[in-house]
């Protein structure tokens, strides 16, 4: 069963249960004139616990925090703190959204940049409005306690390997996206790549995209600065094909554009070590 099915089975199960509030809150105000406020209050707080509770049972780690997220949106429906709004989340990007928070939670502050960075990659691959529920959602997920061991693994068993590289790399992203690294930040980033089962070389490689010194061009080839032009030549070809935006084109149009950059970043290098060599 996909995240987003259990999504729409908690949100099912919401909404009945707001309709069955609305309905009894409705009998009551029909008996009395003035229904009492501690019994109103008594009843918010209810839907974070409930979605939480059928998150876990359906859908695991992942789905118990959305479960709670959008119980506790539902909460804030009732208070009139949140307004209703429709969104469709996919796997992928649920899947980066819990991964990001926990990311950006890794240095104990969640920068404006790394919002920003977030909410660019949704607008441009969804438009304005879906990359503004993007960030709401975000937001609320942030609120949450994650068990980065449990989400990821969750994560691996259910998603194929290149997907989990494009995840990575956009995790890099958002650590770099005010242009320095936290120490925090990738060491929480290597926690989740060993998590998702990430090869030591693939995290090097995509590590080097980002953060860079004298070797990172080899690095990202993974291959060491004393090969041979014919094993540059051969890593090359063999890491073009394991970055293609094509691995990912199954997830959407969206995702395979986005993977490009990776795949720009790995010619960029190529070139890079071929010019140093003045190779063909």
């Amino acid at each position: 069963m996909s995240v987003l099915l259990y999504i729409v089975i908690i949100g099912l199960i919401l909404y009945l249960l707001s309709s069955w509030i609305r309905r009894a809150s409705s009998h009551k105000s029909d008996k009395h004139s003035n229904p009492e406020p501690n019994r109103a209050r008594r009843k918010s707080g209810y839907g974070k616990w409930i979605g939480g509770g059928l998150g876990w049972a359906f859908g695991g780690p992942i789905g118990g925090i959305l479960g709670f997220v959008f119980g506790s949106m539902y909460d804030g429906m009732q208070s009139g703190k949140y307004e209703v709004r429709s969104t469709q989340v996919g796997d992928f990007s649920v899947s980066l959204l819990v991964l990001a928070a926990a990311v950006m939670k890794a240095d104990g502050k969640v920068l404006k940049s790394e919002l920003e960075y977030v909410r660019n990659f949704f607008v441009r691959q969804f438009g304005e409005e879906e990359g503004n529920n993007k960030i709401l959602l975000l937001r609320e997920i942030m609120k949450q306690e994650i068990n980065v061991r449990d989400v990821s693994l969750q994560i691996r068993q259910y998603m194929e390997y290149p997907s989990r590289l494009q995840l990575l790399h956009f995790l890099f992203g958002i650590s770099s996206a005010d242009g320095s690294y936290h120490a925090n930040e990738v060491e929480m980033i290597r926690s989740i790549s060993g998590y998702l089962g990430i090869r030591q070389a693939d995290f090097n490689s995509i590590r080097a995209m980002f953060v860079k010194d004298t070797d990172s061009a080899y690095k990202i080839l993974e291959i060491t600065n004393d090969a041979s032009n014919e094993e540059v030549k051969k890593a090359y070809h063999r890491m073009a094909i394991k970055y293609h935006p094509d691995k990912v084109a199954h997830i959407g149009e969206d995702v395979r554009n986005a993977a490009k950059e990776k795949f720009q970043k790995l010619n960029a290098a190529y070139r890079e070590i071929k010019k140093q060599r003045g190779m063909n």
